[in-house]
Parts: structure tokens; sequence; C-alpha cells
């Protein structure tokens, strides 16, 4: 059960070490694109190709859906990047259902790990198997893929990374299961806990007066999607901009946070205490640019400034 790209190398990595994959639940196909014309999820398009039964409902509680699972008597039910499972679905299985999830739990529970681990400027985080339960991502932990972050890392190259190791720790799990040798343990809460919520634009906006350090891991961790914005006061009108790559100066902020700094080749921003260097931004109805690109046809004013 999955629906984007993570899953997708699990669910290739099934079929190539010959598992008997009965079927696979992905999301319905959605609009998409200019024309808004149905697109499947690229775990459909997937189990296509390797010519699997696929299930697309629409709730996961569907008699019909439910009644066809059950007469296929599964032994174990492999989720992936996929919603929140009711109790009458996880149960079906008679070794249970486990789900992939990309951060060393229990740290980073919900829908961003691989982005909040980022940005909250973690040197290290992996991938965990755990069986499912009542709640979101606090079931007991059957094992664990560690994967260090390097400091040029972003969050699609760690995204990568983590796709492979999550690919090789399902395949272990699946091994472990199936020989009775899956010794779950507990999720243990403490204080001491971060979170991954769901992104969304106050939690993606760049905050100019913040360090610099907290700018440029906030930025990583949202490159290449969403994307971190911000908005650009030009001649007293208002647009948004996303940023999509910055570089440290090690120059001492002189001027308001958010204010700019321009020549012919570079666009220098400052913060609370530092100057960082535009690397690669994006202007409202444009495509991603490098800044020496973007300069090139573009100016920046002295009285223009990112809030």
């Amino acid at each position: 059960m999955g629906t984007p790209d993570f899953a997708v190398g699990v669910l290739n990595k099934l079929v190539e070490h010959n598992y008997l994959v009965l079927g696979v639940v992905t999301a319905p196909d959605r609009p998409a694109g200019r024309g808004r014309s149905l697109q499947p999820s690229a775990v459909k398009n997937a189990a296509l190709g390797h010519q699997l039964q696929v299930w697309q409902p629409e709730s996961l509680k569907d008699p019909e859906f439910l009644k066809t699972l059950r007469e296929l008597n599964p032994d174990v039910f492999v989720v992936v990047a996929f919603r929140m499972l009711p109790e009458v679905l996880w149960k079906i299985p008679k070794k249970g259902t486990f789900n992939l999830h990309a951060s060393l739990l229990p740290q980073y529970r919900g829908a961003a790990p691989i982005n909040w681990a980022i940005i909250n400027g973690e040197t290290k985080t992996g991938v965990t198997t755990f069986f499912i339960d009542h709640q979101i991502d606090t079931g007991a932990i059957i094992d664990s893929i560690p994967c260090p972050i390097q400091s040029e890392d972003n969050a699609s190259s760690l995204h990568d990374k983590l796709m492979v190791a999550g690919t090789q720790l399902v395949i272990k799990t699946l091994e472990a299961i199936a020989n009775n040798r899956a010794h779950s343990k507990a999720q243990k809460d403490s204080d001491q806990l971060r979170s991954a919520p769901k992104l969304n634009p106050e939690n993606t906006r760049i905050i100019w007066d913040s360090p610099a350090k907290q700018i440029v891991n906030l930025i990583r961790g949202l490159d290449s999607y969403p994307g971190a914005w911000t908005t650009l006061i030009r001649n007293e009108q208002a647009v948004k901009v996303k940023i999509y790559q910055v570089q440290s100066t090690g120059l001492s902020s002189v001027l308001t946070p958010g204010s700019l700094s321009c020549d012919k080749k570079s666009l220098l921003v400052h913060t609370a205490d530092q100057q960082l260097a535009i690397k690669i931004l994006q202007l409202p109805g444009k495509k991603k640019m490098p800044i020496e690109s973007l300069l090139n046809g573009y100016s920046f004013e002295k009285e223009d400034k990112f809030v």
C-alpha cells in the first residue's frame, strides 16, 4: 500500500525478490497539470508495469474492498507512504501490517520526516519498520537502518538515500516475519521527541530575522519540494518568491534582516547575524533559475527587500 515515488522502489524490490504480491492499494487517480486530466500515482504505474492487480478505493472502509482483501487471505500488508489505515483493514493479515517510515522512530512521527530532520539541523536520520496500531507512527518497532545527513544534503537527495535504505529494510523485515524472527519493541515516549507535521504555507516561510544557519537548514529541508518562500517588496508591491538554494558568506549582516545587496552577479540577503548569498530563486510564474542567469535580465533595486 503506497502512493508516491518513495514506495515504488519497495514494490519493485518485492517483485525482484519473487515475493507473491497479491495486489497493490493506492490512491485514486487525481486531476493534475494544466489540462487537469486524471493522473495515476507513481505506485499505480509501477504496479501496472508488473501486471499486478490494483485497487484504488475512495474509502478504505468500503465493504466490498475489505471483502476482496479478506478473500485473498494475505500473510502481511506492507505500507509505504500511505494514508492512515482503519483497524478493520490493518487487522486483516495473519502476520500483521507493517509500515516503513522515513525516520528513526520515535523521532519525527508525522507526514514530513525527511524535511524536518534537515530543517532541525540533524546529522543523522534513517528508516524504521513498525507494526501499525491505532495511532500515527506509534506502533512497535521491528527494525531500523540509520543514515547520516551530510551538510550538502537537501530534502531531495536525502529522500533518494532513504528510499534505497527503506527498500533494503522492507526486505529484511519481511524475511524476519516469514521466519518468525520479528521481535518488535514498543516505542518509548519522552519530552525530547521531535515531530514531523505536514508542511504548510506558515511553516515553510523564511523568517529573515532568524540566524543564518537556521535559514539555510529551512531552505535545504524544503528543496526541491515544496520550496521555502518569502515575500519580495518591490515598488510598494508584494510578490511571493521561492528560494531553493543559498550559500553562507561569513559576512556579518549590517542591514535590517531581509534587506538586499545586489550587483550584476550576486544577490545577498541580510539575516539576524550573517549575509546569505541567494543561489537559486523562482519568481512568480517563472521557472527556478540560478541567480547569475536571473540577473542577466532582472535587476533588484536598493529599496527592494524580503519580508
